[in-house]
């Protein structure tokens, strides 16, 4: 039986932060892994996700120039693209996997299920340490309906060796108005079906208005307030079956269905009950330390049951704090910075801080200032066809933003920037930036 100090079982984004952290400590670490070294983001995630959003952005940024030199892009050389994906996340895992070695830090391969309090089976090993970092994600949740098994999931669109001609998306959250919005850029008809009439409601309503709009508008189709009951395959095709709003039949035939509603925590194989650490449908519970019910027990990522964002940067950050809280230099409870946002669509939809709704319900603590920004010279230049910013004051200090345009992802950060480091419009009179920027524009927008 061997014996670690740390032993992180989840090889992605947070359970590396805190594995390569713990080796710099001194610690004698071991990273356990069932799957793809690496984990969701960098093989079946953000990474190749944004590999085909550059694809997207291409047809985006093109075709907004039309009529000032530039000839229509309707669709994009789908194989291609996806070769240029696979020529980063093919090698990825066993690249990974080298690198943890060569650091010193003993990669395992298999599941990893708890025997005991302090004890773990992984693959034939059994191992004891005397902490763990639970960091194993989520993975894509499967709608209960009939004919469920004809569902393709994320995992499966961003790996597709072929793109079909008519595809549906089910959901509204952020994953299917990023995977439509690139399989609209590579020429499929693309249809979004939700069960309300609420999408992305974790943003401001009125710029996802503004999103759904333009997405209209580049030809994507919309069927809210659908209670999807079956899908079934024939010689044409999936037949996609439901309910709408009055009880009115909803029968549409597509090539595929992509089921995006949601992710659930993998926590199924760990056998937590043996070490007693709680949990629930939303992930493993913590407290302000991310520590479990067992003191020996912490958990960090996706996995974790929690308010913040379950972001790829998230995990990282709460695996550089385990390593630290471990390492007993880390005495006070986690504490986040403003957490970034951002929906990779066309347009792209981003938030930080405070949001516009929190600033309406605190009526005259905040300040609200609502600019369009489609005329201003960074995105006329461009041919931009929409630009919005929301922006939330205490005072003088910018405490939140909201963001619409093809450029919010680049934005939002920049203003995340002046919200967690207090920057005020007098501190501008300082700095001389490059112009016309996204940079240059921040001294009018606060």
């Amino acid at each position: 039986m061997e014996k670690y100090d740390v032993v992180v079982i989840g090889s992605g984004p947070g359970g590396a932060a805190a594995a390569y952290a713990l080796k710099d400590g001194g610690k004698r670490v071991a990273l356990v892994e069932d799957d793809l070294w690496g984990g969701t983001c960098p093989n079946q995630g953000c990474d190749p996700k944004k590999m085909l959003v550059s694809g997207m952005e291409v047809v985006e940024r093109n075709n907004q120039m039309l009529g000032r030199g530039f000839s229509l892009i309707e669709s994009i050389d789908w194989p291609e693209l996806m070769a240029f994906k696979r020529s980063y996340t093919d090698p990825f895992p066993r690249s990974f996997k080298k690198g943890v070695e060569a650091y010193g830090i003993d990669a395992i391969e298999g599941s990893a299920r708890f025997v005991g309090d302090n004890r773990i089976e992984a693959g034939d090993a059994v191992i004891e340490a005397d902490a763990f970092v639970i960091a194993t994600g989520q993975r894509p949740s499967i709608l209960g309906i009939e004919g469920s098994e004809h569902l393709l999931t994320s995992t499966d669109f961003l790996d597709m060796d072929e793109l079909p001609k008519r595809m549906a998306f089910l959901g509204a959250g952020y994953i299917a108005f990023e995977l439509a919005a690139i399989a609209n850029a590579a020429g499929s008809e693309v249809t979004i079906v939700h069960h309300n009439d609420r999408p992305l409601k974790g943003f401001d309503s009125d710029l996802v208005d503004s999103l759904v709009e333009a997405y209209e508008d580049r030809g994507i189709s919309f069927a809210f307030d659908v209670d999807i009951e079956a899908i079934a395959e024939d010689e044409r095709g999936y037949l996609l079956r439901g309910r709408g709003s009055g009880d009115r039949e909803y029968v549409e035939r597509f090539d595929c269905v992509v089921g995006a509603t949601g992710r659930i925590p993998n926590v199924e194989a760990l056998d937590l009950e043996n070490a007693h650490v709680n949990y629930d449908g939303h992930g493993i519970t913590v407290d302000g330390f991310l520590q479990t019910s067992n003191p020996a027990v912490y958990a960090c990522g996706d996995v974790v049951a929690k308010k913040a964002p379950k972001l790829t940067p998230t995990a990282s950050f709460e695996g550089a704090y385990l390593a630290r809280r471990i390492l007993g230099s880390a005495a006070e409870p986690l504490a986040y910075p403003p957490i970034v946002s951002i929906v990779y669509g066309s347009p792209k939809l981003a938030q930080v801080g405070v949001s516009p709704a929190e600033a309406a319900e605190r009526d005259g603590s905040y300040k609200l200032d609502e600019m369009d920004l489609t005329n201003w010279f960074t995105y006329r230049r461009i041919g931009e066809p929409v630009s919005k910013v929301k922006l939330v004051h205490e005072g003088d200090r910018l405490v939140g933003a909201s963001a619409l345009s093809s450029q919010a992802d680049a934005l939002i950060n920049h203003l995340a920037i002046l919200i967690d480091n207090a920057i005020v419009h007098e501190d501008f009179n300082r700095m001389i930036l490059g112009s016309p920027t996204l940079a240059s524009d921040l001294p009018s927008l606060v």
